[in-house]
C-alpha cells in the first residue's frame, strides 16, 4: 500500500467519528494536563521554600498516585465504548480485503494520533496553567508570588511515560480483541445485544444486605479512629452493593413495571421499559459506575471544602488562645507553685517588649485520667489506650478531669460554692451521668450538686475520642493527691497540667516574634528529671499552627478540586457514551416505530420516560449514600479538629445542590444527542 495510507485512513476514521472521539480526546487532554500540574506543584521550589509548602507537597504526592491509577482504569473503561462502536467499521474493512495485520497497523496509527494529540495538547495546557495553579497555592499559603514561568523536566517525563504506557496498553487490548474476533463478528458487533436477563433476586438481596451493613457501620461508629479504619471497608461494601442493585435490582424493577399494565402499556413507557430491559445488565453497570463517581465527587468536594472553610474553627478548637502554655507536673501542689507566677510575668515581659500586653487570658488546672464507669464508680484505667495497636471500643471509656472550683468560677464568671464532698459535674454534649454521687477510683463519694452539659474548657474535648466528664471540686489538691495515692506508682500516672494562654492584638508576624521570645525565656523556669519540683513546659501558637494547617488543608482542597474534576469528567463521559451508544442501538427500533405511526412527539416522550426512569437514579442513590456517610465523615473530620457539624451540613448540602444542577444540564445535553440520533433515522 502507498506510503501514509494507514495514517490517512486512521485520521479519516477519527474525523468521521468525531462525535465519539472528541469527548474522549478532551478527557485525555484534561487528565494529562491535571497530572502534569499536580506533579509540577509537588516538586515546585517556590512552594518548597514556603512555610507549609512541604506539608502541601506531601499531600500532592499522594494525589499523583491516585490520579495515575484512576486514569488507567477510566481510560480503559471509556476506550471500550470506542472499540465497540468502531468494530463494525473494522469488520467492513476486513470484508473488503484488509487482514488483521492491516487492521493492527490502522489501530496503531489511530492510537499514535490520539496519544500525540492528547500529550501535546495536555502538556501544553498543563505548562500554560501550571503557573496559575502555583499562584493559587501561593495564595492559599499566604506567601509571596513569583511570575517566572518554569517547566519541570521530571514532571514532563513522568506524565509522558505514564500516559504513554496507558496508550500502549490500550493498543495491546485492542489487538487482543481483534485477534479473538472474526469479520462477521466485527461487522455485526454493534447489533449484538444481550438477551433480556431474568430478575436475579438473590443478587438483589445480596446488594441490599451489603448496603445495609455499610450504612449500619456508617451511622453506628462513635469514635473517629474507628471511622477512619472502617471507612474504606464501608466504601468497598457500598461499591459492591451499588453494582449488584443496579445490575440485578434494576432488572427486577423493570419486571415489576412490566407487570403493571396501567404503566407499561403506554406509548412513552412501553418502548423505554422494553429497551432498558433488553440491555439492562450492561446498562446497570454503567449506571452504577455513574453513581459511584457522583458519590466520589460529592464526598471529595464536601470534605475538602469543609476542612478549608472551617480552618479557623479547627484552629480555635485546638488553641483556645493565640499563645498557650502547658505545664506538666508530678505533684498536684506544684500547680500552685511560684513557677506559675513566673510564667505569667515572662508572658507580660515578652508582650511588653513588642509594645503589647496579654489580653483575654485563660488559666486553669486539671488532673486528667481515662476511666471506666460502672454505676457510680469511675475506675481509673491504667493502660495507655493511645499506645495500643488493637482496636478499642471507646464507648466504654470516659475522659475525666478534676478542676478546681476557683478556676471554674473564673472561666465562667460565676460565684459557685461547694462544701467538702460536693462537686459540679460537666459532661460533653450528648453524654449524661444519671447518678446522684460519683466515686473516683475507690474514693469517698462526691455528691453531685449541679450537672451541666457545657464543658468548663472546650479544648479538652477537641477530638471527642471519649465521652468527657469534668468534676469541679473545692479541694483540688487533696482530691488529686488522694487519687494519685490510690492508683499507685506502677501504673499510668495522673495527668497533672496547668494551662495559661493569652491573646495579642497584633498580626501573625508579631505574634510569632512574641511567641519565640517568650518560649526562650521559659527555659530557667523548667525543672525536669527526678526533681521534686518537676515542671515541664510546652508552648503553642495559633500563628505557627496556621501556617502548617493552611498547607495541609490547602493541599487537600486543591487535590479535592482536581480529583472532583477528574471524577466529574469520568461521570459525564460515561453518561455521554451511554446515551450515544444506546442511541445508535435504538435507532433501528425507533425507525420501525416511526414506520408504524409513532410521532416525533411520542418518540420524545418515550425518550424522556426512559432517561428519567434511570438517568436520575445514580444522582438520587448518590445522595442517599452521602446522607448515610455523613456521620462517618463527621467523625473522620474530628481527627482534623473540625467539630462544626452545622458547617459540614451546609457545605455538603451546597455541594449536592450545585452538583445536581450540573447533572440536570448534562441530562438535557445528552438527551438531545440521544434524540437527534434515534429521530434522525427516518429523515435520512
Amino acid at each position: 500500500m502507498k506510503r501514509g495510507f494507514y495514517r490517512r485512513l486512521a485520521w479519516t476514521g477519527i474525523r468521521q467519528n468525531r462525535k465519539l472521539y472528541m469527548p474522549y480526546l478532551l478527557t485525555c487532554i484534561g487528565m494529562i494536563m491535571m497530572t502534569y500540574i499536580v506533579s509540577f506543584l509537588s516538586v515546585s521550589p517556590v512552594l518548597q521554600g514556603m512555610a507549609g509548602g512541604a506539608t502541601m507537597q506531601s499531600i500532592l504526592n499522594f494525589g499523583i498516585g491516585v490520579m495515575g491509577v484512576f486514569s488507567l482504569v477510566f481510560l480503559f473503561y471509556t476506550n471500550s465504548f470506542l472499540l465497540r462502536r468502531r468494530k463494525k467499521e473494522f469488520g467492513l474493512y476486513n470484508i473488503l480485503g484488509m487482514g488483521k495485520r492491516n487492521l493492527a497497523y490502522l489501530m496503531l496509527w489511530e492510537t499514535l494520533l490520539v496519544a500525540g494529540i492528547s500529550l501535546i495538547a495536555g502538556l501544553g495546557a498543563g505548562i500554560a496553567l501550571s503557573k496559575f495553579a502555583e499562584l493559587v497555592m501561593v495564595r492559599i499559603l499566604s506567601g509571596t508570588a513569583t511570575f517566572t514561568l518554569a517547566i519541570e523536566p521530571a514532571s514532563l517525563q513522568y506524565t509522558m511515560a505514564w500516559f504513554g504506557g496507558i496508550f500502549l496498553l490500550l493498543y495491546l487490548n485492542a489487538l487482543r480483541q481483534l485477534r479473538r474476533s472474526n469479520p462477521m463478528e466485527l461487522f455485526r458487533s454493534e447489533q449484538a445485544g444481550e438477551k433480556p436477563p431474568k430478575a436475579n433476586w438473590v443478587l438483589a438481596a445480596a446488594g441490599i444486605i451489603l448496603l445495609g451493613i455499610a450504612y449500619y457501620l456508617a451511622i453506628t461508629i462513635e469514635d473517629p479512629v474507628s471511622a477512619l479504619v472502617l471507612f474504606f471497608v464501608a466504601v468497598v461494601l457500598v461499591i459492591l452493593a451499588t453494582y449488584l442493585l443496579f445490575m440485578a435490582g434494576s432488572v427486577a424493577v423493570c419486571r415489576l413495571l412490566q407487570k403493571n399494565k396501567n404503566y407499561y402499556y403506554r406509548t412513552n413507557h412501553f418502548v423505554s421499559v422494553s429497551s432498558m430491559l433488553y440491555r439492562m445488565k450492561r446498562n446497570g453497570a454503567g449506571l452504577a459506575s455513574i453513581c459511584i463517581l457522583c458519590t466520589m465527587v460529592l464526598v471529595t468536594l464536601s470534605t475538602t471544602v469543609c476542612l478549608y472553610v472551617g480552618l479557623e474553627d479547627s484552629l480555635q478548637s485546638q488553641h483556645p488562645r493565640q499563645i498557650g502554655t502547658y505545664a506538666y507536673v508530678t505533684d498536684p501542689a506544684m500547680l500552685y507553685s511560684e513557677k506559675t507566677e513566673q510564667v505569667r510575668q515572662l508572658a507580660s515581659r515578652a508582650a511588653e517588649e513588642a509594645g503589647l500586653e496579654p489580653e483575654n487570658t485563660l488559666e486553669y488546672r486539671t488532673a486528667g485520667f481515662v476511666g471506666i464507669l460502672n454505676g457510680a464508680e469511675m475506675t481509673y484505667y491504667t493502660d495507655n489506650l493511645y499506645a495500643t495497636t488493637t482496636p478499642v471500643d471507646t464507648t466504654e471509656y470516659w475522659q475525666v478531669y478534676l478542676i478546681p472550683l476557683e478556676d471554674y468560677n473564673r472561666i465562667h464568671g460565676t460565684s459557685e460554692t461547694l462544701n467538702p464532698g460536693e462537686a459540679i459535674l460537666c459532661t460533653s454534649e450528648g453524654d449524661s451521668y444519671p447518678e446522684a454521687t460519683i466515686h473516683l477510683h475507690g474514693g469517698e463519694p462526691l455528691a453531685i450538686r449541679k450537672q451541666t452539659d457545657t464543658l468548663a474548657t472546650t479544648n479538652m474535648d477537641t477530638l471527642e475520642m471519649f465521652a468527657t466528664m469534668q468534676v469541679v471540686v473545692p479541694d483540688f489538691v487533696e482530691q488529686a493527691s488522694g487519687l494519685t495515692a490510690r492508683v499507685g506508682e506502677d501504673t499510668l500516672p495522673l495527668n497533672l497540667r496547668w494551662y495559661y494562654g493569652f491573646d495579642l492584638n497584633s498580626e501573625d508576624e508579631t505574634q510569632l516574634q512574641v511567641y519565640k521570645a517568650y518560649g526562650k525565656s521559659l527555659g530557667p523556669v523548667e525543672a525536669g528529671g527526678d526533681s521534686e519540683e518537676y515542671f515541664n513546659i510546652q508552648t503553642d501558637s495559633v500563628a505557627e499552627s496556621r501556617t502548617d494547617t493552611y498547607g495541609l488543608y490547602g493541599g487537600l482542597l486543591f487535590l479535592g478540586i482536581l480529583l472532583g474534576i477528574v471524577f466529574l469528567f469520568a461521570a459525564v463521559l460515561i453518561i455521554y457514551y451511554k446515551q450515544i451508544s444506546e442511541g445508535y442501538e435504538d435507532q433501528s427500533r425507533f425507525a420501525i416505530m416511526q414506520n408504524v405511526g409513532m410521532t416525533k412527539r411520542e418518540i420524545r416522550g418515550s425518550i424522556n420516560s426512559q432517561i428519567l426512569t434511570v438517568f436520575f437514579l445514580p444522582l438520587i442513590t448518590a445522595g442517599i449514600h452521602l446522607i448515610f456517610a455523613f456521620p462517618m465523615l463527621y467523625r473522620m473530620l474530628i481527627l482534623f479538629s473540625l467539630t462544626n457539624r452545622l458547617l459540614l451540613i451546609q457545605v455538603t448540602g451546597t455541594c449536592f445542590l450545585l452538583f445536581a444542577l450540573f447533572y440536570v444540564l448534562v441530562y438535557r445535553g445528552t438527551s438531545r444527542a440521544y434524540y437527534s440520533i434515534v429521530s434522525g433515522a427516518r429523515e435520512r
